[in-house]
Formats: C-alpha cells, sequence, structure tokens
C-alpha cells in the first residue's frame, strides 16, 4: 500500500456562467461594460449549477436604472419550500453613475441597443457583460458569414498545402 495518491478533482478554471453567443451575430457591439446583479439566493447556487440562458433576453432603461429582462434562470430541485422562484424575475443592474448616463444617451439619442453578452464570476460575484449595439442588417450577416467561411477554407488549405 506504499505509494498511495490521492486523486484530486481539477477545478474549472473559467468563470464563465454563460454566454450569448447569437448578439454578436445579430448586432455590432460598439463598447462593452461590466455590471453587477442584484440577485435572490435560490438564483444564486442556480448560477453556480449553470443553470441560465442569455439567449432571448434583453436591457431596458427603466427610471434611470438598467433592468436586465428575459434571462431564464431555472431554479434547482432542491430550492427553499417557503420561496415560490419566478424564472424570469426582472433583475436590476448595478452601474455606475457614468456609465449608465452613457447608455440612456446612446440609447435615446442614438438608437443604439443594449445586450447582455455573457455572465460570469469575479470573487464570487456574479458579473453581466453587457454591449451597445446597433443591429446588423441581412446582408452584413451574410457578409461575416462569408468572411468566416473564408478564413477556415484558408487555414484548412494552408493546413494541407
Amino acid at each position: 500500500m506504499a505509494g498511495k495518491k490521492s486523486k484530486k478533482k481539477n477545478k474549472q478554471t473559467d468563470n464563465t456562467i454563460a454566454v450569448n453567443r447569437q448578439a454578436t451575430h445579430e448586432f455590432f457591439i460598439e463598447d462593452q461594460f461590466e455590471a453587477g446583479l442584484v440577485l435572490e439566493g435560490w438564483e444564486v447556487k442556480s448560477l453556480r449549477d449553470g443553470r441560465i440562458q442569455l439567449k432571448e433576453s434583453h436591457i431596458v432603461i427603466h427610471k434611470g436604472e438598467a433592468w436586465l429582462l428575459g434571462a431564464h434562470i431555472s431554479p434547482l430541485l432542491s430550492a427553499s419550500t417557503h420561496i415560490v422562484p419566478d424564472k424570469i424575475r426582472r433583475k436590476k443592474l448595478l452601474l455606475h453613475k457614468q456609465e449608465l448616463s452613457k447608455l440612456i444617451g446612446s440609447v435615446e439619442r442614438k438608437g443604439y441597443t443594449i445586450v447582455p453578452l455573457s455572465m460570469y464570476w469575479i470573487r464570487g460575484r456574479a458579473k453581466l457583460k453587457i454591449g451597445l449595439a446597433k443591429g446588423k442588417k441581412l446582408h452584413d450577416k451574410r457578409a461575416v458569414s462569408k468572411e468566416r467561411d473564408w478564413q477556415r477554407d484558408k487555414a484548412r488549405i494552408m493546413k494541407h498545402g
């Protein structure tokens, strides 16, 4: 029994919880911000388990505050019995006053949209990366797709030369 080694679990070093891949397909991202979230306890536990979907979510400015709408957080089965979890509850975003005023000005005057890009952990706190975005037209999406295909084909040709 000499030399018996204990196996340690490899912890995931990536702190990403969820990524909204559809956002980069649908929008040109002009600027990015990092926002905190006001969450309930059961939501934090579900986030730790990776039970969030940002695909159909969006951000709205209401009365000078930013709110995340449409983000679907599935409650755990072991959630508390005295709380009724709301899966798509609106969540308040925590931003600095300057960031919030820049977002409000861009959305109201310049016609931008605010979209959630990704959610991740920083020092035990859930953060949301949001982007100030302009919508893509169909021909823009086609051009991006064509460029991506060409880059893939070029890499394949260079590899097999």
